[in-house]
């Protein structure tokens, strides 16, 4: 291979490759919801009338009913498209952050705990290929802790191998943490490390007053109920009702939040180095598409996983191995 082309095979393998890992990937895209702020006003009840010392006193009265509810104040803001990981210059535009206008005393009874579909522990394994080029660029791993509390403690590695380590060598590490509720789980912390050293693109969920503050920008953004972040939406699928028919969601990336739409394009049986599997097969568009399959008999793992870019570069995530009983 003439010396030039070999640089430039190099050259672009590092590029994607450090495209595809960025902190900020993701599973899904699709337009975000308009997110609406609510303001609620707080206002005393008025003090009963004084009632004289010689009054006989009257028959209890029924009990009065409560204040009608102020009026909402609505106030429109609309997140871009978080972009997925192999974009190179994805791009950003500010999501609505929360003020003085969001309800800080708003409170909520605790979730319901849920038991979880994976056994108590587990590992899958992927390889990344770059499919113009038929080669594999990196590697994946995911692991899930559950515990007997209703906590659960999920982790990521993603790396580049082949050319594409020996040229540029990233490794991105991620943990979400949080509890295993009704609708399935409910993330209270997102953590990534980028080649050993903190990417400040970290999120920590407050579920009383439905927001997550992102360490990013250090901005306080609300979020819809059953919201995830972008390694718990990997095993959230498992709970989604009526996938079939398709579903939005809210996903927190390292830097924004968004909601995703998620379409079903139906059943399909995929060959994979993890063996062969009944998938149901989702896609999300953007200005770039990502497809995810997960495997219907295997708790709706996923097991393969593919992203084109809006250049028409695709980028194939595949299971090389499913750690389950």
């Amino acid at each position: 291979m003439p010396v030039a082309l070999f640089a430039a095979l190099l050259g672009s393998l590092a590029i994607h490759a450090a495209a595809l890992f960025g902190t900020d990937a993701q599973l899904f895209g699709g337009e975000p919801e308009a997110t609406v702020p609510l303001r609620a006003e707080l206002r005393p009840l008025p003090e009963p009338p004084a009632v004289p010392p010689e009054a006989v006193p009257a028959p209890p009265a029924e009990p009065a009913k409560p204040a009608a509810r102020p009026a909402k104040t609505h106030k429109l803001a609309i997140a871009a498209p978080a972009p997925h990981a192999v974009p190179a210059a994805p791009e950003t535009e500010p999501a609505p952050e929360i003020t003085s206008e969001m309800p800080s005393t708003a409170t909520r009874p605790p979730a319901e705990p849920a038991k979880p579909i994976l056994p108590a522990t587990g590992t899958i394994r992927f390889a990344i290929y770059k499919e113009s080029l038929g080669l594999q660029i990196g590697r994946a791993e995911h692991r899930w802790e559950f515990a007997e509390d209703g906590s659960y403690r999920l982790t990521g590695i993603t790396e580049t191998s082949g050319l594409a380590a020996l040229f540029k060598p990233v490794r991105l590490q991620t943990e979400s943490r949080g509890r295993m509720v009704a609708g399935g789980m409910q993330p209270d912390s997102y953590r990534t490390l980028k080649n050993g050293k903190d990417a400040n693109e970290n999120a920590d969920f407050d579920w009383a007053t439905s927001a997550v503050t992102l360490s990013r920008d250090g901005s306080v953004r609300p979020i819809a109920p059953g919201t995830q972040d972008i390694l718990s939406l990997n095993y959230q699928l498992a709970y989604l009702g009526k996938l079939a028919e398709g579903s939005t969601l809210g996903v927190v990336t390292g830097k924004k939040y968004e909601r995703y739409a998620i379409d079903s394009l139906g059943e399909e049986e995929i060959e994979t180095p993890a063996g062969r599997f009944r998938t149901l097969h989702l896609r999300a568009m953007t200005d770039s598409v990502t497809e995810i399959w997960i495997a219907l008999d295997r708790q709706r793992l996923p097991v393969k996983i593919r992203f084109t870019d809006k250049k028409g570069e695709s980028f194939e995530q595949v299971a090389t191995e499913l750690g389950t009983p």
